[in-house]
């Protein structure tokens, strides 16, 4: 079997658990594409959970000797090109800043969406630089004062959508307190977005990265993210039965390549219309990734 006939079949098999199709059409090119990477790549499939119809998402590593995923994807013709911003960005990035690896992602009805840039873990940025960036939104700069003011000051990586033309920028190595119940309250106010609910609240105290969104059309915090890691399917704060048993069913039974237990990445999600929940299941993970559930699994015992 082929790398590209494996991790799609895994795919569909991750893809099933939620009643989703996978379009082969528009699944196989982007594989294809960036067959030589699948191999060793960390792949995660991830769903969301809110008023949206149910979707999975799909995120595959690139090592920066492959280079930046984007151009691949607009040679092979898997995303129109742009004169927007947000096309160049990365190269933009690049230009400035070591770059550690990339990644991106796709949609298994869609495919190709968006791209990852991440700093070496010796050499992460801080907002000042990566706002002087000239194609950065200028909402980057806009908000540094108020991202330093709640210690989001290191930027492990970014990520620009180009079908949404927007950016998150991942805040990691996060100080003590900044994700603490009322710290996380006083964030979403001062961000303009709904203060997240007791549950929300409380799950958000297990975030090992803080990723706010931004885009080219105004200063405004589109959306605000807390991403908790770990082995645990039943920590989600599900809103309903229906969704708890939706998360516990991709939870435990999403499918995974590597030994020992399946490892999860959830996300809190704050917008000015709902909170949601996302999971993500590893499909192959990295001994960095091994490292982080290790360490945020302890915080059980802290909160």
């Amino acid at each position: 079997m082929s790398e590209v006939d494996r991790v799609y079949s895994a795919m569909e098999e991750a893809a099933g658990l939620l009643g989703v199709a996978c379009s082969a059409e528009k699944v196989r090119p982007v594989l294809s594409a960036y067959r030589e990477v699948l191999a060793d790549a960390v792949i995660v499939f991830s769903m969301a959970a809110g008023r949206r119809a149910v979707e999975l998402d799909f995120s595959v590593s690139v090592p920066a000797g492959f280079g930046d995923p984007y151009p691949v994807a607009l040679s092979r013709g898997l995303t129109p090109r742009t004169d927007h911003p947000c096309g160049v960005l990365v190269s933009d990035v690049r230009k400035r800043c070591p770059v550690g690896m990339y990644a991106f992602d796709g949609e298994v009805g869609e495919g190709f969406k968006k791209t990852y840039t991440f700093f070496p873990v010796n050499a992460l940025r801080e907002v000042p630089e990566l706002a002087r960036i000239p194609s950065m939104p200028r909402a980057v700069a806009e908000n540094a004062n108020l991202f330093t003011r709640y210690g989001l000051r290191e930027v492990q990586m970014l990520s620009v959508d180009y079908v949404r033309r927007t950016v998150n920028l991942y805040f990691g190595n996060l100080p003590d307190g900044c994700v603490e119940p009322e710290a996380v309250r006083s964030m979403a106010r001062d961000m303009r977005l709904p203060e997240p609910s007791e549950r929300g609240a409380e799950f958000a105290r297990r975030s090992f990265a803080v990723y706010p969104t931004l885009s080219w059309d105004s200063g405004e915090i589109e959306r605000l993210c807390f991403a908790v890691i770990t082995t645990d399917p039943g920590i989600v704060p599900a809103r309903d039965e229906a969704e708890a048993a939706q998360f516990a069913r991709f939870a435990e039974n999403a499918p995974f390549a590597y030994d020992g237990e399946r490892t999860l990445v959830y996300g809190l999600t704050l917008t000015p219309g709902e909170e949601y929940y996302k999971l993500g299941s590893y499909y192959q993970i990295s001994d960095y990734q091994r490292k982080l559930v290790k360490a945020f699994d302890a915080l059980e015992d802290r909160v």
